[in-house]
């Protein structure tokens, strides 16, 4: 995923630690996993203003982007 070497250390680690908490468990609480358009595109909340977006195909998440709301999310 190039672009999280792009953002500020602190989101960086911030991303780490959400995707650790999905990888344990889909639905935890501060990741606010949400369903988007799509049969299996997903986001979940790095923070207030960052999402990562990702497809679920069956038991395998394959990342797609990070960043701030409206870029993580492909509207700009």
């Amino acid at each position: 995923m190039k672009n999280l070497k792009k953002l500020a250390k602190n989101i960086q680690d911030k991303t780490d630690k959400q995707l650790k908490n999905l990888s344990e468990d889909f639905y935890y609480p501060s990741l606010n996993t949400k369903k988007m358009g799509g049969e299996n595109r997903w986001e979940i909340r790095i923070n207030k203003h960052y999402r990562l977006t990702f497809e679920k195909i069956n038991d395998e998440i394959i990342l797609r982007t990070v960043g701030p709301h409206d870029v993580g999310l492909g509207i700009k």
